[in-house]
């Protein structure tokens, strides 16, 4: 880490940074030059990001991206911070308790960047307000919460009809598992396959799609902390942090045009509990004979696991 000196003028002024209580684009995004041009930072400046979910992963997709230099964003949440959400939500605090949590991102994200531009939809997304949500946008990045299977679905479906590229990073246990969704390639409907099957069945396939290599599932400790029935499942911060910086270098290749950009039906899962790395390619998607073998055995353990 490098320690630069300060700067000052002929009455002992520093003069090496703003005053204080000043913004400077380019003194604030400084140190990511070298990973990234000059001019890559402002091309990054100026694209439209849109996060749905300000959740586990959404809040720190936020942060993130806001860290990197992005300035224009669109965030949907309809839901406000609860204790329980203490445990992996970036904004979630005693000082936050009961608000919305489009605000308090908002409001985080504007304390790093004061020039940011956030379109908030406080009521979540719906058939309705997402055209207006992906308008302009250059990039999807999911953070929806892992059940939202309809807004989901037509929020992908509408990304590839508009050309959008979209992208989503799942935290699974102390991991996560990466898949993009690419303008012109695979889309997350010919992925998945859900079509209008009943939502357990769209969770069995979205957990199989996402990590076919199930990295995280030799250490759950407590199986009877997933349910699908009940519509919950464990979590961790570490798994959220991971996702967001992979979703962050993500955005950085797809906004530039430039790194190896895995698309459907490619991927990988990080596991840093197993310490594993798994690149993954299912042509076909949950089509592919290993996804549909995973399926049939999901399906099993949740008849098993019916109330």
């Amino acid at each position: 880490m490098g320690i630069t000196q300060p700067q000052h003028s002929a009455d002992g002024a520093d003069t090496s940074a703003p005053s204080a209580g000043a913004f400077d684009y380019q003194q604030a995004f400084s140190r990511n030059i070298g990973w990234v041009t000059p001019d890559e930072q402002q091309v990054l400046r100026n694209k439209r990001v849109a996060i749905a979910g300000g959740g586990g992963v959404g809040g720190v997709h936020l942060l993130t991206l806001a860290r990197l230099g992005i300035s224009k964003f669109h965030i949907a949440d309809f839901d406000k911070f609860d204790i329980a959400n203490f445990n992996r939500q970036v904004g979630a605090n005693m000082s936050t308790l009961g608000q919305p949590k489009v605000d308090v991102l908002a409001r985080m994200a504007r304390d790093i960047n004061p020039e940011i531009e956030i379109k908030v939809f406080p009521s979540g997304i719906d058939t309705a307000n997402l055209p207006a949500f992906l308008e302009g946008v250059d990039l999807y990045v999911d953070g929806l919460d892992f059940f939202a299977f309809a807004i989901r679905q037509q929020t992908f479906a509408l990304c590839a009809k508009l050309g959008i590229p979209a992208t989503t990073v799942a935290p699974l246990g102390m991991g996560a598992a990466l898949i993009n969704f690419m303008p012109g390639q695979m889309t997350f409907e010919e992925y998945f396959q859900w079509g209008n099957l009943p939502d357990l069945d769209k969770a069995i396939r979205f957990v199989v799609g996402l990590a076919p290599a199930g990295l995280h599932r030799p250490y759950l400790v407590v199986p009877s902390a997933v349910n699908f029935h009940e519509r919950r499942g464990p979590s961790t911060f570490m798994a959220c942090q991971l996702c967001a910086g992979i979703a962050g270098t993500e955005a950085l290749k797809i906004l530039l045009g430039r790194g190896d950009v895995l698309a459907a039906p490619r991927g990988l899962q990080f596991d840093a509990y197993r310490n594993t790395l798994a690149r993954t390619w299912r042509p076909g998607g949950n089509r592919n004979p290993l996804h549909r073998l995973a399926i049939m055995i999901g399906k099993r353990h949740m008849a098993k696991a019916a109330p």
